[in-house]
C-alpha cells in the first residue's frame, strides 16, 4: 500500500527552498515530492493518505558518532545523571542494590555523574562508594565515559593498589601524600578496572537490546553510530540483528588497536554493505580523553590546576601512524576521537602520513572523520579540509560544558570549541552528535545549541561560531549520510531514496531559534513504516 503525506509543511533537504504539498511513499522508498495532484496521480488504487495537519515532514535524523550498544549497558545501569551530590550518589546506589537484590556475587555500575555539578565540586572516590558497601564491587563512571571512581571492594578485585603504576594512557588517583588508591580512575586506568568489573556484573540482555536503541527511536533517529564497537557489543549487535530486535540502521566501527581487524574478518558479510540494519562503516581509533574532565591533550596548558598540564594522549605517535597506514590500506574509512588539539595533530600527522605512504588508488575517497573537534584550530580545519576529512562536532559541548571550558580554557580558546561556522567556511562536511550514552540523542536540542550558542549559565560562547537553522539541519540529515557513504539512498526527500521520516509538531525552518530544542517529535518512520508515536 502506499501512503501519502499532505497538508503541512514538508522539509525535503534538498535545498532551502524546496518544499513540496505532498510525498508518496511505496514499499519503503520515497517515490513522488510534488504538488497533492502529482503525487495523488502516481499513487496507487490502494493508498493510505495521512493529513499532517500543520505539522512538519522532514528526513529522519542520523546520528554523527554514538555508542549504541554501550546506551544499552547503561541503560540498565543506576542512573546518576541527576545526582548533585555524593549523598545524592550514595542514596541512589544504595536504592539500586535494594531494588535489584544484588549481592557481594555480583556487581554494581553507576553512570552520569558529573564533578562539575555536584556540590562538592570533585569526583566521589573509594570514600563515597565505601559507605554504600565495603563488599559489593562499585564502579561509577563519569558522563563523559572517560572517567570513574572504584570502591575498595573493586580495587581490591583488580588488584590495584599502592604498589600499581599508572597505566600508559590513563591515570590513578592517589590518597594524600601516599601511592594509596583514592578510587578515582581516568582513561586507561578506568578502562582496565571496568574489564574486570563487567565480568562480574549481572546483566539481562533482552532488557539491553530494549533499551539500547528505545531513546534514539523517541528523537526521530533512523540511523545510529556504535562507535569502538568492541566484539561484546558486536556479538550483542548481531544478536539483535539476527533476532529482527533492530528497528533502526546500526554503522560499527571496531576500534583498529583492539580486535577491530579481526571483527573485520568474521564480518565480511557486512563490511560496507548492510546485512538487514547492520553494517561495518570502518574502523576506530581513540587518542585521548576529556576537556571537561581535563583528560583531552591540549598543545597549550589548562588554567588552574597543576602549571603547566596540557593532558595526555592514548597512544604513541608511531602507533598511531601504523594504523592509520593500515586503515587506507585495508581501503577502510578511519575515525579518531580528538578533543584536544595535540590529539588533532596527532591524527592529522598520521593521515597525512599514511595518504603519501600509501599505494591505494582509492585512498583520497575514504572520507575519515575527525570525531568531537572540541578544540580544533583553524590551521587544523584547513588541513583537514585538503585531505577531504570530515568534522563529526560535539555541539552540545557548548551548552553542558561551554562554561566549564571557558574556565579550563579562557575566553580565546574557549569561544571557539566546536568550531561549526569555521569548518563550513573552509568547505567541510560537517555532521552533528550527542555522543550518546553521554548526552541524550536529541538532534533538535543540538541544533538549537549550533544556531545559538548559549551554555548552561546562559552566556553566549562563540558568537562568531552561530550558523543558520538549515545549516544545521543539514548537520543531522544529508550531511551525517554522507558520513557514512549514505547521500544516495538517506538524508533528504528525494524520489527513488528511503523513506526514512520523521514528524514533528511544527516546521524548525519557520520557529523562534530560541524554541528550536522544544519541538517535539510525533513520530518516526523507517523504511516507510512507523517505528514510534508520541503519546498525545
Amino acid at each position: 500500500m502506499d501512503t501519502l503525506y499532505y497538508g503541512g509543511s514538508i522539509l525535503t533537504m534538498e535545498g532551502e527552498n524546496d518544499r513540496p504539498e505532498a510525498v508518496l511513499v511505496e514499499n519503503g522508498k520515497i517515490k513522488k515530492k510534488g504538488t497533492l495532484k502529482e503525487a495523488m496521480d502516481a499513487a496507487s488504487t490502494r493508498v493510505k493518505k495521512i493529513n499532517l495537519e500543520g505539522r512538519c515532514l522532514m528526513p529522519g535524523f542520523i546520528d554523527g558518532h554514538g555508542h549504541i550498544s554501550m546506551n544499552g549497558q547503561m541503560s540498565v545501569c543506576a542512573d546518576l545523571s541527576e545526582c548533585t551530590s555524593f549523598d545524592d550518589i550514595e542514596k541512589t546506589l544504595k536504592d539500586y542494590i535494594r531494588e535489584k537484590g544484588i549481592t557481594a556475587k555480583n556487581a554494581v555500575v553507576g553512570f552520569g555523574y558529573d564533578h562539575n555539578f555536584l556540590q562538592e565540586e570533585r569526583h566521589p572516590g573509594k570514600a563515597v562508594l565505601d559507605k554504600v558497601s565495603r563488599d559489593i564491587p562499585i564502579l561509577i563512571m563519569h558522563v563523559s565515559g572517560h572517567l570513574g571512581c572504584a570502591n575498595s571492594a573493586l580495587l581490591a578485585l583488580a588488584g590495584i593498589d599502592g604498589s600499581t603504576p599508572d597505566p600508559e594512557g590513563g591515570k590513578i588517583g592517589r590518597v594524600e601524600n601516599s601511592n594509596e588508591p583514592d578510587g578515582y580512575l581516568e582513561e586507561a586506568g578506568m578502562m582496565n578496572v571496568q574489564a574486570v568489573m563487567m565480568k562480574k556484573v549481572k546483566v539481562s540482555v533482552r532488557e539491553i537490546i530494549k533499551g539500547m536503541q528505545k531513546i534514539y527511536i523517541e528523537n526521530g533517529v533512523t540511523t545510529v553510530q556504535d562507535g569502538a564497537t568492541s566484539s561484546m557489543a558486536m556479538k550483542l549487535l548481531t544478536l539483535s540483528n539476527t533476532l529482527g530486535a533492530l528497528k533502526v540502521d546500526v554503522v560499527a566501527y571496531p576500534l583498529i588497536n583492539s580486535d577491530g581487524a579481526e571483527l573485520m574478518k568474521k564480518n565480511q558479510d557486512m563490511v560496507k554493505k548492510y546485512k538487514k540494519h547492520l553494517k561495518i562503516g570502518g574502523y576506530k581509533i581513540v587518542l585521548d580523553g576529556s576537556p571537561q574532565g581535563r583528560s583531552a591533550w591540549m598543545t597549550e596548558p589548562y588554567l588552574g590546576g597543576e602549571e603547566g598540564y596540557c593532558g595526555y594522549p592514548w597512544l604513541k605517535d608511531e602507533e598511531v601512524d601504523r594504523f592509520a597506514l593500515q586503515a587506507v590500506n585495508e581501503n577502510q574509512q578511519f575515525l579518531a576521537h580528538c578533543n584536544g588539539d595535540a590529539a588533532g595533530d596527532q591524527f592529522l600527522n598520521a593521515y597525512e602520513k599514511a595518504l603519501a605512504q600509501s599505494s591505494n588508488p582509492d585512498k583520497d575517497k575514504l572520507r575519515p572523520v575527525m570525531i568531537h573537534c572540541q578544540t580544533a584550530r583553524n590551521d587544523q580545519l584547513d588541513r583537514m579540509a585538503q585531505m577531504n576529512m570530515i568534522a563529526s562536532i560535539f555541539v552540545g559541548h557548548v551548552y553542558y560544558w561551554g562554561d566549564i571550558h571557558m574556565k579550563n580554557f579562557g575566553p580565546e580558546r574557549g569561544n571557539h570549541i566546536s568550531p561549526v561556522k569555521d569548518a563550513l567556511d573552509r568547505g567541510l562536511s560537517v555532521n552533528f552528535h550527542q555522543d550518546t550514552p553521554v548526552t541524550k540523542p536529541k538532534m533538535l536540542h543540538s541544533v538549537w545549541c549550533a544556531v545559538n550558542r548559549i551554555s548552561r549559565g546562559g552566556q553566549v560562547i562563540g558568537e562568531d561560531q552561530k550558523v543558520s537553522v538549515y545549516d544545521a539541519l543539514k548537520a543531522v540529515t544529508i550531511d551525517a549520510a554522507y558520513a557514512y557513504f549514505e547521500e544516495d539512498s538517506k538524508g533528504s526527500i528525494k524520489e527513488g531514496k528511503r523513506a526514512d521520516l520523521v514528524i514533528l509538531d511544527r516546521n524548525p525552518m519557520d520557529t523562534d531559534p530560541m524554541e528550536l530544542k522544544d519541538i517535539r517529535v510525533l513520530e518516526t518512520i523507517k523504511d516507510g513504516k512507523s517505528i514510534y508515536k508520541a503519546a498525545n
